[in-house]
């Protein structure tokens, strides 16, 4: 390989105006390589709410021929926070706008890829589909359901297969509306530990992002509620199946073995993209962007280096 080969892609780091209605707000984003140098894969987080951070292993995918670029969806970590906004405030809507914000102000909405991991591969799916970006060429699904309604139907599933003692507090506190109690979030831990990310600890840049939705739930309480698998926001009847037949992007659906996004509720998506391949890895859970990196890299690299 050549220096110029192996060389550490360059990173950027800055921030766009946001506009909604007369009010103007910050949108950070980060740049892992040459935004000129070809087409850009452009990354969206999960949560609602969850920050970047998480999603930094996707700068192995930014290469002499292809930057990455990450940024943090408005009321998130280094974008203006606004807790006091009501909760109509916070849509689907809301945040295809930043996106094209996103696009429009780097100057990539003329030609670039989409990753949407989780909350993100919502967007993502909704964006293409309703939006009908001519910019975009390739579409990447990770570990996204197709619809909130069979997102809860498959949790309770995966709850269920956990300890009794764990099934117990958490509906114990479901039921009382104390799910901001510690036990409560101690059975939450061992859930994640099974099917949101099975390296433990964490890696520290997932750890970060749990951290900085924890200093501001405003998002993620908002549009999806307490944890997971107990929707109570704003999201809870989302789905964008009767639109996916709209999807022109070729588009990779990816999900795992153990992941709370099992195969019942990102199948829609396989069923009604034009043009879609799935993979699902052996041993991962929602975080195979960690948990099997290596292969997810190749997987996903793979298919953006495809020709059209």
């Amino acid at each position: 390989m050549s220096d110029s080969a192996s060389a550490t892609p360059p990173t950027t780091e800055g921030t766009l105006p946001f506009r909604v209605g007369d009010e103007t707000f910050q949108t950070y984003y980060k740049i892992v390589g040459d935004l000129r140098a070809g087409r850009p894969l452009v990354t969206l987080h999960g949560g609602p709410g969850s920050a970047h951070y998480y999603l930094l292993s996707l700068a192995d995918l930014a290469h002499a021929g292809r930057a990455v670029v990450f940024y943090d969806q408005l009321g998130t970590a280094n974008s203006t926070h606004l807790p006091h906004k009501p909760s109509e405030f916070w849509t689907p809507k809301l945040f295809m706008d930043e996106l094209e914000n996103l696009l429009a102000g780097l100057a990539i909405a003329d030609d670039f890829d989409l990753l949407g991991h989780s909350w993100g591969g919502m967007l993502g799916a909704q964006f293409a589909a309703t939006r009908a970006p001519k910019g975009l060429k390739k579409l990447v699904l990770s570990d996204s359901p197709a619809s909130m309604p069979l997102w809860e139907e498959v949790a309770a599933v995966l709850v269920a297969g956990m300890p009794e003692d764990v099934q117990a507090t958490l509906k114990e506190h479901e039921d009382a509306g104390t799910t901001d109690s510690k036990e409560y979030e101690e059975a939450m831990d061992k859930f994640y530990a099974k099917h949101l990310c099975r390296l433990q600890p964490m890696p520290s840049p997932v750890a970060k992002s749990f951290q900085c939705m924890s200093e501001d739930p405003t998002v993620y309480h908002t549009m999806n509620g307490p944890s997971e698998f107990h929707i109570t926001g704003s999201l809870k009847t989302w789905t964008i199946i009767p639109e996916l037949h709209r999807v022109q992007a070729p588009t990779l659906l990816l999900n795992s073995r153990y992941d709370e996004a099992q195969d019942k509720c990102v199948q829609p998506y396989f069923q009604h993209i034009p043009r879609v391949k799935w993979y699902t890895f052996a041993e991962g859970s929602h975080m195979p962007h960690w948990e099997e990196r290596d292969l997810y890299m190749k997987v996903v690299g793979d298919f953006l280096d495809q020709k059209l």
